[in-house]
């Protein structure tokens, strides 16, 4: 399965396709200094395979290379993800 990973900042999201078709969805808005992730979504068909936190994952690591802000973790998925990742926990307070 060929797994394409992106930033769309036009639609203020972050998008997993697999062999082509959308799997997985993180919005985002930006606030000041800080960018809140108030959705994670998984279209069913993909779901359960851990999709949503490989796509968390991209999420937060473009937003540490490429920003200064801090982020608000909206949604309770990625709440959950920074608790499995504590080590991540600074980019909550940065």
């Amino acid at each position: 399965m060929a797994h394409v990973f992106a930033h769309e900042p036009d639609a203020r999201r972050y998008t997993l396709l697999i062999d082509g078709a959308l799997a997985c969805v993180v919005d985002y808005t930006i606030v000041n200094q800080s960018i809140s992730l108030p959705r994670t979504f998984t279209v069913p068909s993909f779901r359960g395979r851990g999709f949503a936190g490989d796509l968390v994952e991209f999420a937060v690591n473009d937003i540490e290379a490429t920003t200064e802000f801090r982020i608000v973790p909206m949604c309770w998925y990625v709440g959950e993800w920074f608790d499995s990742h504590p080590e991540r926990g600074g980019l909550l307070t940065r």
